[in-house]
């Protein structure tokens, strides 16, 4: 397929973004493009205007601030997947972006690009719910921040409003002794996720579960929150048992999709397999 015509620009700085898309009200962000040309192609999406933000160095960073861990929408799969400083103190961040795709993916894909997508089988969003992120978006009318709980409202939908363009990703740092995973099981021909589970654990002095913290992808139309397994493990202790009890709750209360590849049963199954091996993978590694 052939997408249908559109205008160029490349914008060479976030301000300059922002004016562009303020302008232009049938325009799109591209940022890794990974998403939005396949949509282009099949004619699913067909905005007026590209406003490219990939040369806007700028955005592309991670660095320590204020207690907090903090990424540039820009910031590629690779970089995350390669950064010494995530593989030490949130190691969630590189073994989720270890699984994305294939190589030239990680290479050209990016962190902002696909949170702001919102695919219901993307990774990225069930580790930023599980790392209790804040979501940081530039407008025509200033900054504001977004909790990853809030952000992903729908299929491919987001609580950006029209005009505003999702800057950095914030991520407190943990107080204490953590542990954390991501695990899924790949689409054999998209490597997306079937179903994927993140599991972030913060441990109490004698070893039991103090907070835990567990976002679910694949699964849904939009990724969540899996309260209920967050509840079952928290004030107790880390062991298979309470691990088996809690992972059987990672679709209490959700919608579950089924097609062609995973019926609505198996893709419960699976989230409860993957739930328990996520947890436990990440009890194993508390620091």
């Amino acid at each position: 397929m052939i997408s249908a015509q559109f205008d160029y620009v490349r914008a060479k700085t976030l301000d300059e973004a922002v004016s562009l898309l303020a302008q232009n009200e049938d325009a799109k962000i591209l940022a890794g493009g990974h998403s939005l040309i396949p949509a282009m192609k099949l004619r699913l999406a067909m905005p007026q205007m590209l406003i490219d933000i990939g040369r806007i160095k700028d955005l592309s960073y991670i660095t320590e601030a204020d207690d907090q861990i903090r990424i540039g929408a820009m910031t590629t799969h690779y970089q995350i997947e390669s950064s010494d400083l995530l593989k030490k103190i949130c190691p969630l961040l590189p073994e989720c972006a270890a699984s994305i795709g294939d190589v030239q993916v990680r290479n050209c894909g990016t962190i902002g690009g696909s949170v702001a997508h919102s695919d219901p089988a993307g990774d990225w969003p069930a580790a930023v719910i599980a790392l209790n992120a804040e979501l940081v978006v530039a407008g025509k009318n200033g900054e504001r921040s977004i909790k990853a709980d809030d952000f992903f409202v729908d299929l491919l939908t987001t609580a950006l409003e029209p005009g505003e363009i999702l800057r950095e990703i914030r991520i407190g740092k943990s107080p204490g002794r953590t542990g954390q995973a991501y695990v899924k099981m790949h689409h054999p021909a998209s490597g997306f996720a079937v179903v994927g589970v993140a599991a972030n654990l913060l441990l109490d002095g004698d070893g039991g579960c103090e907070q835990a913290s567990v976002g679910i992808t694949g699964v849904s139309s939009k990724a969540y929150r899996a309260a209920a397994v967050e509840s079952s493990l928290t004030g107790g202790p880390l062991d298979d048992r309470t691990i088996a009890d809690a992972a059987s709750h990672a679709t209490e209360s959700i919608d579950v999709n089924g097609d062609l590849f995973a019926s609505e049963d198996y893709r419960r199954h699976l989230a409860e397999v993957f739930a328990r091996r996520a947890i436990t993978t990440a009890a194993s590694r508390v620091r």
